[in-house]
């Protein structure tokens, strides 16, 4: 497991585009000698750069104008604390552990086509064995091609059970899933879903299918429901928080692809707009790469 040091530099990196994107314009704000309502602005719009959204970025700033009328910021090292504390305040009600209380614990994975869900599934496997978890997998997307066999190579890489078949009824599929996780003992079952867009309806009651059919194999199931987003999809991603957490309610949110991107400030937008969990980040393709989320680290990450 990497240790806390290492995870800091890799989420470091992994931020280097968004925090480029914000630079572009922060750098030289942080330069100046003088903190004034101009230099607020131009920080403004470096948020903006970085895909916070209008509000959020508006909101930070406020947040900082009311702190330099309590007290005076002097330069540009004063504006960057002042701003990393902002981001700390508005990014803290996101933080929450992931809860692994029932045996077995269910939790359901949904997400957009292309999002990343079955490599943070393998991830977040990954993780939890590292927490001591037996886990089992459940390939409940179905229809889509080698779906099944992208899950089986995660499982192999982990040691870990994949429950499934091709073509079959994905709420069978989780019934079997919840069953074989009771006989077997494990601490975790997983359960993969099918990409959905949010706008095809009848796709996304299925998903609603799915949630009850574990409920109804197993009494508190799911036990919780993460939504894998894209972080290359910047605000696109708050109109999908929104809608998954209409159709299932979600309990929280794993955030991918954030090396490959310089749309990180999402992460303000979703505290602000949509404040579900943001239980992880992912920062890579290597199997560790994937962390809980933590608002201070990420924001000196940030900046």
């Amino acid at each position: 497991m990497l240790a806390a040091a290492s995870w800091a530099t890799r989420l470091k990196a992994g931020l280097a585009r968004t925090r480029e994107a914000l630079g572009g314009g922060l750098g030289a704000l942080l330069s100046r000698g003088r903190v004034d309502e101009a230099l607020l602005e131009s920080l403004e719009a470096a948020l903006l750069q970085a895909d916070c959204g209008v509000p959020a970025a508006g909101e930070l700033v406020e947040r900082i104008r009311s702190r330099a009328r309590r007290e005076p910021l002097e330069d540009g090292a004063a504006l960057e604390a002042a701003l990393k504390e902002a981001l700390v305040e508005r990014l803290a009600p996101l933080e929450r552990a992931l809860e692994i209380s029932a045996r077995p614990s269910v939790i359901m994975v949904a997400g957009v086509n292309g999002a990343g869900k079955t490599t943070s599934i393998g991830k977040l496997a990954r993780w939890l064995q590292a927490q001591g978890k037996s886990v089992l997998l459940a390939a409940g997307d179905t229809w889509r091609a080698a779906a099944r066999e992208q899950l089986a190579v995660w499982g192999e890489r982990n040691g870990v059970p994949v429950v499934g078949r091709q073509g079959g009824d994905p709420g069978a599929v989780m019934f079997d899933a919840v069953g074989a996780a009771r006989a077997r003992g494990v601490d975790v079952l997983i359960a993969d879903t099918a990409g959905r867009l949010p706008t095809q309806l009848h796709l996304m009651e299925e998903l609603r299918k799915v949630k009850r059919v574990l409920g109804k194999a197993l009494p508190g199931a799911p036990h919780e429901v993460l939504l894998v987003l894209d972080a290359g999809n910047g605000q696109n991603a708050l109109a999908q928080v929104r809608a998954f957490d209409e159709a299932l309610g979600l309990t929280g949110l794993v955030l991918t692809k954030l090396d490959g991107t310089a749309k990180g400030g999402v992460v303000c937008a979703i505290a602000r707009e949509r404040p579900v969990p943001l239980v992880f980040v992912g920062v890579g393709e290597g199997p560790e790469d994937l962390r809980p989320f933590a608002a201070r680290e990420f924001a000196e990450a940030l900046l």
